[in-house]
């Protein structure tokens, strides 16, 4: 039997390729902020369970060289408890195989995070390097979450917006924020979680603008680079490119750009793919 696992900042989908399709969910399992010893013991409750596994197949956020896909291998065989083969891939992949499986096309990640990538059919041929959340993520919800926040503490949302913000969260100040930024663990999670706030308000302008400054950041230092960007099929997967697709749509007539298809979560498109 085969397992996949498509795992972002937020939490990690695992479909098991048998009769049933059997789901799992665990936490987001980033080698960056996660070590094997997180992972194993996340993942054993139900993953020691499945006997005759012969692959694992992981893409993840954070799979970003040798040295984090070693941590993933390690958490997963720790808790499988036996020996299998182990395919690591990063996030982009999953997203460029659920969208266009063999075929080519420009991927685009618009979640927790944010990330693209020119994918031929087989690989990534070509690709803008994401920053990663304090230096860029522009257009994923880390970005429009620390955006919201910023003019929460710089006294610079409007005052009807400032006060449905603290009738939900209340008063927040500088010290907690700067504790969720710098001192606790996933603070791009912690943000995204604000964009709950900005969907349930769309009706106001401010919010709107919010998403659309976002998402034309995510053009002009991204997608807007990519060679022959009119000529190729291009499709996004994410939780905010989903929720906010009337946005996203209009800012891609902005640019005349046609979008080929929008995806929430790609494990669907990745279990094709690897039944084809």
């Amino acid at each position: 039997m085969i397992l996949i696992a498509e795992s972002g900042s937020t939490k990690t989908d695992w479909r098991l390729l048998d009769q049933d399709q059997t789901c799992y969910t665990s936490i987001g399992l980033n080698p960056y902020f996660v070590d094997a010893e997180r992972i194993s013991a996340e993942i054993s409750p139900w993953i020691s369970k499945i006997e005759n596994l012969k692959e694992v197949h992981f893409y993840g956020t954070g799979v970003t060289d040798q040295e984090k896909s070693e941590i993933i291998k390690k958490g997963i065989l720790n808790a499988l408890g036996y020996k299998v083969d182990i395919y690591t891939y990063s996030d982009v992949i999953a997203a460029a195989k659920s969208i266009f499986g063999i075929d080519e096309g420009i991927a685009c990640i618009l979640g927790t995070g944010s990330n693209s990538c020119f994918w031929n059919g087989s690989e990534i041929s070509f690709q803008i390097p994401p920053l990663g959340f304090w230096l860029g993520d522009e257009g994923s919800g880390g970005h429009l979450g620390k955006s919201l926040i910023l003019d929460y503490l710089h006294n610079e949302m409007p005052l009807d917006i400032r006060t449905l913000f603290e009738e939900k969260y209340g008063k927040i100040e500088r010290v907690t924020i700067m504790t969720k930024s710098y001192k606790e663990a996933l603070p791009n999670k912690y943000f995204a979680n604000y964009t709950y706030f900005i969907f349930e308000n769309l009706q106001f302008e401010y919010c709107k603008s919010l998403v659309k400054k976002s998402f034309e950041a995510f053009f002009q230092k991204y997608l807007l680079k990519y060679p022959n960007l009119k000529d190729e099929k291009i499709g996004f997967v994410g939780s905010i490119a989903f929720y906010f697709q009337d946005i996203l749509k209009e800012i891609c007539q902005n640019h005349e750009i046609n979008i080929y298809k929008i995806i929430e979560k790609p494990i669907d498109g990745l279990v094709n793919f690897h039944q084809e």
